[in-house]
């Protein structure tokens, strides 16, 4: 049998290649003139250093959007590496071999049995890794990667724009089925505050979004629908499904379809806690 092919890439623009994770999850290889940053590093399993050296041969380093299993777990093989402090205690969480493993068993389906136990990487600790806030820029070389507010489904989540792209990358900050509902994630007020903050730095500047799941792509009216969708929220004027997720009890605001769109047409969604809707 051949061995498991755990990264695909695309190239979705002159500057950016899209690579899908074995779980469903999507990193990004943004490339200037000088050199270039990888967002997000997957889930641990896999060569995820060889397969970005063979796309580019730049100087590279890795931004992490946040600190979760499926977005950090590949980080610790990289050199130069950065994330927002506020995440740590996630990322130490997400660490644990048990939960790296059930959320591969959970999303691969089948195709979880063909990952060996030695293509995990070793995860250590997250204190080599160099801060990543708000407001930071990254020249790469003709392409500039500014660093902007995201919280909500992670305390320290950070979206980022690029900007001679006219791209804003939301990830998991606000999508179609955005959660917001484990003990880390804010409430649906803060939640909004830093939406608001985010809308009001990239109003104009962006004609494209991309996510962190699915397809990658998203229209440019996410930040808006999901940013509306608060105030319903907020109001009680939502549908309120319920859903459990690893255990987790909570609400989808608006009902959707088996592919988990919404049924009123509508874009963003949000899977909630009740308890925190005033936070």
């Amino acid at each position: 049998m051949e061995p498991f092919v755990y990264f695909k890439s695309e190239r979705i623009s002159d500057s950016v290649t899209r690579i899908f994770g074995p779980a469903g999850e999507i990193m990004y290889l943004v490339e200037g003139s000088e050199k270039a940053a990888l967002i997000d590093t997957g889930t641990g399993v896999g060569d995820l250093k060889a397969f970005i050296e063979s796309l580019t041969d730049k100087p590279y380093f890795v931004l992490l959007t946040h600190g979760h299993v499926d977005h950090a777990m590949g980080a610790p093989v990289f050199n130069n590496v950065y994330m927002n402090p506020a995440d740590k205690e996630i990322y130490a969480m997400h660490s644990d071999f048990s939960v790296r493993k059930g959320f591969l068993e959970m999303n691969m389906g089948e195709m979880f049995a063909r990952v060996k136990e030695e293509d995990y990487i070793h995860i250590g600790s997250s204190e080599r890794y160099k801060s990543l806030l708000p407001g930071d820029i990254f020249n790469l070389g003709g392409i500039n990667l500014e660093i902007c507010v995201g919280a909500g489904h992670t305390p320290g989540l950070v979206t980022i724009l690029i900007v001679e792209e006219r791209t804003l990358l939301l990830g998991d900050a606000c999508n179609f089925f955005t959660f917001l509902f484990d003990e880390f994630s804010l409430g649906i007020t803060s939640y909004q505050n830093i939406l608001r903050e985010l809308n009001e730095r990239t109003t104009g500047r962006y004609d494209k979004v991309y996510l962190s799941h699915g397809s990658g792509d998203a229209p440019r009216e996410m930040l808006d629908s999901i940013l509306a969708l608060c105030e319903d929220i907020k109001a009680g004027t939502t549908d309120d499904v319920p859903f459990v997720f690893m255990e987790h009890k909570a609400f989808i605001a608006k009902e959707v379809d088996e592919n988990m769109r919404r049924l009123d047409g509508g874009l963003g969604n949000i899977v909630y806690s009740k308890d925190k809707v005033h936070k």
